[in-house]
Order: structure tokens, then sequence, then C-alpha cells
């Protein structure tokens, strides 16, 4: 199964980065990520088999994130996949300790990192879009209070990817638990 581990907005959060998502979107068009898919990647660890899962479970259940705030101040693009998303000027210090610290238990694990390099926190808002101008695009000012790390599943489906929730951290704001594209 293909996983990752990632920070989940609040619904408020959310709730704000997906006007901002359906604002772009009405600018640029591209494919509009759902605002119950809008999340922020720390660790993407890619297929998974099954028997693993169950350890993958056990560490987000037991890990606890430091609260810490990230703002969200300025958009990005990424040219190869044509991805418009949105983060901060520079990365906090405790968003990459907090990356730096994850992967440093997951490679325990047996986990390898990213060869990628560097860490770009971002929450993707469009996909297969064109690159915008820049000036056009709104100015940017949100506060991302963060405490929880989610274990998520993504499936291929006919109309994207859905993502299951398998397993959450105790910090933080709580939904109810379950499937779909939450």
């Amino acid at each position: 199964m293909r996983l990752f581990l990632a920070l989940r907005p609040s619904p408020d959060l959310r709730r704000q980065l997906g006007e901002l998502a359906d604002t772009v979107h009405a600018r640029y068009g591209g494919r509009r990520m759902p605002d119950a898919t809008l999340h922020a990647t720390l660790a993407f660890l890619g297929e998974v088999p099954n028997e693993r899962c169950h350890e993958l479970v056990r560490f987000t259940r037991e890990w606890r994130i430091p609260p810490a705030t990230w703002r969200l101040n300025r958009f990005g693009y990424f040219r190869g996949p044509k991805i418009l998303w949105v983060g901060s000027h520079d990365t906090p210090s405790p968003l990459q300790q907090l990356h730096n610290d994850l992967w440093q238990h997951l490679e325990q694990l047996g986990f390898a990192p990213p060869n990628s390099g560097n860490f770009v926190p971002h929450v993707t808002l469009l996909r297969k879009v064109a690159e915008p101008e820049w000036t056009s695009l709104p100015d940017i000012d949100f506060e991302w209070h963060y405490n929880q790390l989610t274990l998520i599943r993504s499936v291929a489906t006919k109309h994207g990817q859905d993502y299951q929730r398998l397993a959450q951290s105790v910090n933080g704001w709580m939904e109810s638990p379950g499937r779909g594209n939450g």
C-alpha cells in the first residue's frame, strides 16, 4: 500500500485553504485538490508491504509532536508536475526539526529518506496547471497551529487519489475516524 505521514490542517484552516484553492482555480484552472485531501507531507514512504503497515500505525500513534506554528505566506510552483502550492518563505525551525526527527526514526525502522535533498513543506492546491502570473495571485497569510501526525494511505481511483487515515498521534484536534477523502 502507498503510504505517507503528514500534517493535516484543522477544519477551520482547511476551509480557508479551500476558499483560496477556489480563487486560484477560477483564475488558472487545473485540477483543484478537494478540501478533505489538503495536507502537508512530512514523509512520503511509497509502497509499503501490508505487514509493515501495523508497525507504522503503532509508530504514528506513539509519536508526539511539540505544538508549533507554521506561517503560510507564499505561493510556489513545481514545474515538472505543474503543481501550484502554498508554503512559507522560510521553513520554520520547529517544522524542519520535526521533519528531520521523523526521518531519523523512520530510518531506524528501515525506511530510506528521499534523495531529493531540500525539504519544501507545502500544501498542494492545484495540479496540472500552467505556471501563474505571480503578480496576479492574492496575498496570503495563514497560521497553521499543528501538533498531530497522521499516517495516510493513498489509493488511486478514476477520480484521482483517495486518502484514507490509518492512524493519528493523540495530540491536537480530532475528527471522527474513518475512510474517505479525509
